[in-house]
């Protein structure tokens, strides 16, 4: 969720000292947009992977603390909940065999740090919702021992005035539950994946995003299970939605933009994008840095803008903008976060194939995708998906389509393109996007594992909860065996 801050360096929340930093922060953003100060970009991808920590029987497990003392590792951090870890994967170039590096990297990672916590009696696994988490693992007092996110909770507590209520009744079966604090967020991990673009071509890759977000989230479900109920493929999305929103009583009815959103219009420009959040959320962390933006930007100083950054990371846009400084140079990332964690290695670089691809194809394309199609439709198919998985119906260019035809005649030959407009490696983009057709071919994505594989269980006999329990102990052991899902045996 980003990086560490104390209560003690926040500013007067209503400060308006602190509004208008924000502010001069997006002018001299959009200056330096405006003056060509991104130069020497290079295509390069990012991942962030976050994890579930759990016993030999597949139950959460709360010893974030212990096992990131026992890893060392500088890619590893706290994640919300104390049965939460997040793996970074270094940046790399989108070319040759980026993908099947990528692929090496994590699994080297996960394999390295299983045989090193498992004298703790933890194993890590990769998840989109744990389905044996219970209530008594999510609340406040479970949360990670970070300042950040004790200070996360606080905050929009106190920004909410009423408690977080989640209600999700249109899935298999209903969930409806009343908590004191956003820490049942911390059921849900996702996998994160950073591409950076140049200024110019910002609106385009965003606006592609935006758009295959429901046909992401659709061939990737993975979060079926919340507090012992099947609600939807990727509750993620809804949950997430629910527990987030700072929104008080009165800002809603007004019709107050929430904090996790797709978005409401195709952007322009980078720029209005973090002009939007400061114009629409009142800062959770608001602070004043010693640094002057437009001193810096004047001095012909690279700015860090770090109110700018600390704020923007407190709205939860499914595609973020990300403005960052990399070894003294700027850069703008797109950050997409509606996928789920897991269930394997070679399943999570099969998703970011299939993202990376289509969004190169997708910001190619002319005319645009997007150019008559309301944004509304983005933002109804990203829940559509969610909820149904392959059994959803999205659009495309103004025809609605069930998944797997829109996957296989439309969107994997356009991922195929775009991998080879980046260069990737031609075996690489056929292994990958063929996990996708596979998965979508024989119906199996994680949700569809876990949901058929309890049901099976059921109908021998097990309760619901013991049911979960078999399901996630067998899901553990095939996500570390790495085949990808599509292939896992169903009882």
């Amino acid at each position: 969720m980003g990086e560490r801050v104390e209560a003690s360096a926040l500013a007067a929340a209503r400060d308006p000292a602190v509004r208008h930093r924000l502010q001069r922060c997006v002018a001299v953003l959009r200056r330096m947009v405006d003056d060509g100060w991104f130069v020497g970009h290079e295509d390069t991808i990012g991942m962030e992977i976050e994890l579930d920590l759990v016993d030999p029987l597949g139950r959460p497990r709360l010893v974030n603390d212990a096992v990131l003392n026992r890893l060392g590792r500088a890619d590893m951090q706290h994640e919300l909940g104390q049965f939460n870890v997040e793996l970074n994967i270094a940046p790399r170039r989108l070319s040759g065999r980026v993908l099947r590096d990528s692929e090496s990297a994590v699994t080297e990672v996960l394999d390295q740090s299983r045989a090193r916590i498992e004298g703790l009696g933890v194993r890590m696994v990769t998840v989109g919702m744990l389905p044996t988490l219970g209530a008594e693992q999510l609340t406040v007092e479970r949360i990670s021992h970070n300042p950040r996110y004790e200070l996360l909770v606080r905050r929009i507590r106190s920004a909410r005035h009423r408690p977080f209520v989640v209600s999700i009744p249109d899935g298999c079966e209903p969930v409806e539950f009343t908590t004191d604090s956003v820490a049942p967020d911390a059921a849900a991990t996702s996998l994160q994946l950073h591409l950076r673009v140049p200024p110019e071509r910002f609106a385009a890759y965003y606006n592609a995003a935006q758009t295959i977000a429901g046909a992401q989230v659709a061939v990737a479900a993975n979060s079926p299970f919340l507090l012992g109920n099947c609600a939807w493929q990727e509750t993620r999305i809804t949950l997430l939605e629910q527990l987030l929103d700072s929104r008080r009583p009165r800002e809603v009815r007004a019709g107050a933009p929430a904090r996790v959103r797709l978005g409401d219009r195709w952007i322009d420009d980078p720029a209005e994008l973090f002009d939007e959040v400061v114009a629409e959320f009142p800062p959770l962390f608001p602070t004043l840095e010693p640094e002057d933006p437009d001193v810096a930007f004047e001095s012909g100083r690279v700015p860090s803008l770090r109110e700018l950054r600390l704020h923007n990371g407190t709205v939860w846009r499914w595609n973020r903008a990300v403005y960052d400084v990399q070894a003294g140079r700027p850069q703008l990332r797109i950050e997409n976060r509606v996928l789920p964690s897991g269930p394997t290695a070679v399943d999570m670089v099969a998703n970011a194939a299939f993202y990376y691809g289509l969004v190169r194809s997708i910001a190619d394309t002319d005319p645009a995708v997007w150019a008559n199609m309301p944004f509304a439709i983005a933002e109804r198919d990203l829940h559509r998906a969610a909820r149904d998985g392959l059994a959803a119906r999205l659009s495309w260019r103004g025809v609605e389509y069930p998944v797997d035809r829109l996957t296989h005649e439309v969107l994997l030959p356009a991922a195929a393109a775009g991998l080879d407009a980046w260069g990737v490696d031609a075996d690489d983009r056929d292994r990958y996007l063929g996990v996708i057709e596979a998965r979508v071919r024989c119906g199996r994505t994680g949700a569809a594992w876990q949901t058929e594989t309890v049901r099976r269980l059921e109908e021998r006999g097990l309760e619901r909860v013991t049911a979960l329990h078999e399901m996630t102990r067998r899901y553990v052991e095939h996500s570390h065996n790495g085949a990808p899902v599509h292939e896992w045996p169903v009882p």
